[in-house]
């Protein structure tokens, strides 16, 4: 399971020129799931995503989780992550979970972040999904669990 949190002054999506789901100062977070992934490690992610201190205080430090800021959380799910180039230049989707399970255990992920206090906006599973965000930084971290 991997997560790139990219922290945001805002970020939208979009699906087929709608508006789906738009957050404030917060984190954009891309959420890939693998073949074997299992809910411990969305429970994890979810965790580290929530407190995850990358927020700037008062002094300039990276100090202040999402939740210290009151800060939103778009979660959107992004089988690409879980991408191999290694063996060319046409990346291979093996490792991509099938997209029921997939889908089971991204619904999961927003719930574990809900349960812990999250302010969670989502974007379509399988959709072709145009993500508009201002990037705060940058500040983007992989998160990893297997």
């Amino acid at each position: 399971m991997k997560a790139v949190v990219q922290r945001v002054k805002n970020a939208s999506l979009s699906v087929d020129g709608k508006l789906i789901s738009e957050i404030g100062v917060g984190l954009a977070v891309y959420f890939g799931v693998e073949v074997g992934d299992r809910e411990e490690s969305a429970d994890y992610l979810a965790k580290k995503i929530y407190n995850l201190r990358i927020f700037e205080d008062e002094n300039g430090k990276m100090n202040r989780s999402v939740k210290d800021v009151k800060g939103e959380i778009l979660l959107i799910s992004q089988f690409t992550l879980c991408a191999d180039a290694s063996g060319g230049n046409r990346p291979s989707f093996a490792q991509a979970e099938k997209p029921e399970r997939a889908n089971i255990l991204y619904e999961y992920e927003a719930m574990s972040l809900k349960e812990l206090g999250a302010v969670v906006k989502k974007g379509v599973f399988g959709a072709d999904m145009q993500i508009d965000q201002h990037n705060d930084g940058p500040v983007t971290i992989l998160l990893e669990r297997k």
